[in-house]
């Protein structure tokens, strides 16, 4: 027993329950790896009414859940989508209701071009901040420039558009070419360099800054911040005619003017005197182009408040509890329409039963009825009738037994004074009175010769 004892209490320590398992797993799994680091594809994103998103982390061979809570998901400056490719930090952890192994996603960001993407709108959101992008700081074009500075790409089919449309529109407005790269490493202080060389040379009333199309890497240069200071810097006014009319670039918020192609823009800088359709195109894009900046600082603005609201982040046994309320609510939704759909089978039998007794049923059987009781009454009526008549006819036999009529019929009269006073006695009559003698027909007046009391 001795040697027992021992192992015995000792199991007797190890018992955990499940509870207490999963919250010593989930301390564990917290407290040892910490934050990580991972890339995956997005599946299965559930975005509910609190807020919180739910989806699965996979590669070519496994899947993880996750969750991101709304203080958190609120930073994100994407809408994340099935399928789409994501680099998050996150904490490993364990759902402890039922015991699930998870990831609480911290931050989210796109892989591959969406870093770019990301490191484009969180430039635009600083330098817009700063105020770089306000309209005030905008400049008109002249309307009659004595030339025309392009800084692009000296081989560039780019430069070959530009020339063709000022040579078709303004055959003898002078033009300054700053070549320079306008893709690669180099490109970025080779852009800024052309741009500081033709504010030194005072040569031009206008420049454009540009190139043709490209992928987002390929015109990065353009969203560089020393560009974008450059452009916003310049003395002279710039037009940003960066790629094709889908691509905007941070040059194109930096300068006074955008162009959605190098063509346009020389078509934007070249007196036209023939026609007046190109200053309205130009207002008409002035006026989209402020719109554009008032919703970006509006934007802004709200992105800035909603990161004031996120510094507080919820505890971690809150996010278990919304985690839990969302389980909660799906349960709850699956109950009412279970109960709706037992709502609709009690409903479609009480419909059978109020069928089976319709009105029209109820009023023959009533009619029925009626008939039924009409005929008892008549019949009863009847032989009410018959009983009065036999009483009736008993009653005046027994009547007819009992009248002064009857016995006057048997020889008798009766005597009154005219006043209508019967005679019983003698003694109510003088001799020579008068009186009147009622028969069984008839009546005679009689007067009285002598009056005996015997």
């Amino acid at each position: 027993m001795n040697h027992l004892e021992p192992a015995s209490q000792s199991r007797q320590q190890q018992i955990f329950t499940v509870t207490r398992l999963n919250s010593a797993v989930r301390m564990i799994l917290e407290q040892d790896l910490g934050l990580v680091w991972l890339t995956g594809e997005l599946s299965n994103l559930a975005m509910p009414s609190s807020g919180h998103w739910y989806f699965s982390l996979k590669d070519m061979s496994a899947q993880v859940r996750c969750a991101m809570f709304k203080g958190n998901n609120r930073r994100v400056p994407f809408r994340p989508q099935d399928g789409m490719q994501v680099l998050v930090q996150a904490r490993v952890s364990l759902y402890e209701p039922r015991g699930d192994y998870q990831l609480i996603i911290e931050s989210m960001q796109p892989a591959g071009d969406g870093m770019l993407a990301l490191r484009f709108e969180e430039l635009k959101r600083r330098l817009g901040a700063e105020g770089l992008f306000d309209e005030g700081r905008k400049r008109p074009l002249p309307r009659e420039p004595r030339a025309v500075g392009l800084v692009t790409s000296a081989t560039g089919a780019a430069l070959h558009d530009m020339l063709t449309v000022l040579e078709r529109r303004a055959p003898d407005l002078p033009v300054f070419i700053y070549p320079t790269q306008v893709q690669g490493s180099a490109a970025t202080a080779q852009i800024v360099s052309a741009i500081m060389l033709a504010n030194r040379r005072a040569e031009v009333d206008v420049l454009i800054v540009g190139r043709g199309g490209g992928s987002l890497e390929d015109l990065w240069c353009f969203n560089e911040e020393a560009v974008a200071r450059a452009i916003a810097g310049s003395a002279i006014p710039v037009v940003s005619a960066v790629g094709h009319e889908v691509d905007v670039t941070i040059s194109d918020f930096a300068a006074d003017l955008r162009a959605p192609t190098p063509s346009a823009a020389a078509e934007l800088v070249a007196p036209d005197r023939s026609t007046r359709a190109q200053r309205l195109v130009h207002l008409r894009q002035r006026l989209t182009q402020a719109m554009s900046r008032h919703q970006v600082a509006a934007r802004h603005g709200f992105v800035l408040l909603q990161k004031r609201l996120d510094h507080q982040d919820p505890k971690r046994r809150l996010e278990q509890q919304s985690q839990r309320l969302d389980e909660l609510d799906r349960r709850l939704q699956q109950h009412l329409r279970d109960r709706l759909h037992q709502g609709e089978r009690r409903l479609a039998g009480l419909a059978m039963r109020l069928q089976a007794r319709s009105p029209e049923k109820l009023l023959a059987i009533g009619k029925r009825r009626h008939q039924l009781a009409e005929e008892r009454l008549h019949a009863l009526i009847a032989k009410r009738q018959d009983l009065a008549r036999h009483r009736l006819a008993m009653l005046g036999a027994r009547l007819d037994g009992i009248s002064p009529l009857a016995t006057l019929g048997r020889g008798y009269a009766i005597v009154r004074t005219p006043s209508g006073e019967v005679i019983r006695r003698a003694s109510q009559v003088n001799a020579g009175q008068t009186l009147i003698t009622t028969l069984a027909e008839g009546a005679l007046r009689v007067r009285v010769d002598e009056v005996d009391n015997r």
